[in-house]
């Protein structure tokens, strides 16, 4: 006989409401049931009424902590479906906003992680040096989150040339902090113990429920937008894709400590090239066509496409976030392990939950609901953009 543990949709270690059903034999994890969309809000319907320039602004609020991947895809894909290239210094600007985000990403996931291990003082030492992060942000964009710095063409604010040195000596205090993660998590036989051969994705799994960012890289698999599809000034940049083959949960960690170095590396690289000049080229419309936009948040690929009917609001748009395959992927890493590591494993892949939103539909008239599942959304999605090609190409 097996038990059932539910995890969510509220619970302490769960920051926002999805669920999961353990079943457990014993102090074994046999089998998960995962249930998303527990916090729909109609984005991707809403940025239909918004118009391009107030999409951008809209996406930022899919997720908090990940406030300017989701505008860089946007923008990327506005820019593609236009065209449009934005000033060499805007693509710089771009990118330092993009990296300290990453930074800020990952301080906060390592902090948590060591709560959820109890081991309090690594949570208040990372968070304590991720304030200088958000304060970095905040002087060069006014903002500690949602940033509202992109737009199609360009960005709304220039850096300051006298913010500059400021933003290296901040940088300079990271270093040390990010070696100290490092050899803390590299050296201490109780984390080695906790993390290692814990969660194990395998390179087949990793392939087969299509996963990204530090989850994928974590398994060997050696994806990344930056490098695969460069952006911004990823292209003019060096820096090293992180890249582990043990698949566990020491893996992910220690890849998004190692992506910690590689994102100081880059913004240092992009504050010494950046030259004087524009940030804007003032787009005013967006033409009629089809655009995608990729982007490397902190926990993967961002895939946002968009429809242009030639009118100033998109005819379709849509979202793709990597928590919403990455967290699947516990179906196979939770198999197998203790109910005390199960936690921490669907932590792990630094799950988003507010971006695997979904819905059920409820009749007006008859009052029945009918739950939609990913196929048929993506059948309901098909059928609309096949309509509005067929209208746009009479």
């Amino acid at each position: 006989m097996s038990t059932v543990i539910p995890i969510g949709p509220y619970h302490p270690l769960q920051e926002e409401p999805e669920f999961f059903r353990l079943h457990v034999e014993g102090e074994r994890v046999s089998s998960l049931e995962i249930e998303l969309g527990y916090n729909h809000r109609g984005i991707e319907k809403l940025a239909e009424s918004k118009s391009w320039d107030q999409v951008v602004f809209l996406v930022e609020r899919i997720c908090g902590i990940c406030s300017t991947s989701h505008p860089a895809a946007s923008v990327n894909c506005q820019e593609d479906i236009g065209a449009i290239i934005a000033p060499e210094r805007a693509q710089y600007i771009r990118t330092v906003i993009c990296e300290l985000e990453r930074i800020h990403s990952h301080l906060l996931w390592v902090g948590l992680a060591g709560h959820f291990l109890g081991y309090n003082t690594v949570w208040m030492w990372s968070w304590k040096y991720r304030e200088i992060v958000c304060d970095l942000l905040e002087k060069i964009t006014g903002n500690r989150q949602s940033y509202a710095m992109f737009k199609a063409g360009g960005v709304r604010r220039d850096l300051d040339n006298e913010d500059i040195p400021g933003v290296f000596d901040a940088l300079d205090q990271l270093k040390p902090v990010v070696a100290l993660f490092r050899g803390a998590i590299h050296d201490d036989p109780v984390l080695h113990a906790r993390l290692k051969g814990v969660g194990v994705l395998s390179p087949e799994d990793a392939h087969a429920y299509g996963v990204v960012g530090p989850t994928a890289r974590a398994s060997g698999v050696p994806i990344d937008v930056r490098k695969d599809d460069p952006y911004f000034a990823y292209g003019w940049v060096d820096f090293q894709m992180i890249v582990r083959d043990e698949g566990d949960v020491y893996a992910k960690a220690m890849c998004r400590v190692d992506e910690i170095e590689q994102a100081v590396l880059i913004i240092e690289q992009c504050l010494k090239q950046m030259k004087p000049g524009a940030i804007d080229i003032h787009i005013k419309e967006i033409p009629a066509g089809e655009g995608i936009g990729r982007a490397e948040a902190p926990r993967g690929e961002v895939y946002h496409y968009a429809l242009s009917d030639g009118s100033n609001f998109p005819a379709r748009y849509k979202v793709r976030a990597p928590s919403y395959t990455n967290i699947l992927s516990n179906e196979v890493a939770v198999i197998g392990e203790s109910v005390a590591d199960a936690a921490l494993i669907l932590a792990a892949v630094d799950p988003c939950y507010c971006c695997t939103e979904r819905l059920t539909v409820i009749d007006s008239v008859t009052h029945q609901k009918e739950t939609y599942r990913q196929s048929d959304l993506l059948q309901l999605s098909r059928a609309k953009t096949n309509a509005l090609r067929e209208r746009l190409l009479r």
